[in-house]
């Protein structure tokens, strides 16, 4: 279903700056909080708890990594996460 869900991705957002958004699920397969970051792999801002509702509206190229914004009333950081720790179903 991951896979699906990024091709899915893939095409809905297309390039790192792409305006759609979608809602989403952190999933992390760990069960620790998510790491949110400034730029993909980049400097950690905060993390978010899985079951916390996200909107993703960017993507990188490689399809590799989501920019997130909590959906309030969910408190957290936005940035960038690992889109595999993200359930867009």
């Amino acid at each position: 279903m991951k896979t699906a869900m990024l091709v899915i991705a893939a095409a809905l957002f297309g390039a790192v700056q792409a305006q759609a958004a979608n809602e989403c699920v952190i999933d992390d397969p760990t069960g620790t909080p998510l790491n949110v970051r400034n730029q993909p792999n980049g400097k950690i801002l905060g993390a978010l708890n899985n079951g916390v509702a996200v909107f993703a509206s960017a993507m990188t190229k490689d399809g590799k990594w989501v920019y997130i914004r909590p959906i309030p009333p969910a408190p957290g950081k936005s940035g960038w996460v690992y889109f595999d720790h993200l359930d867009c179903n």
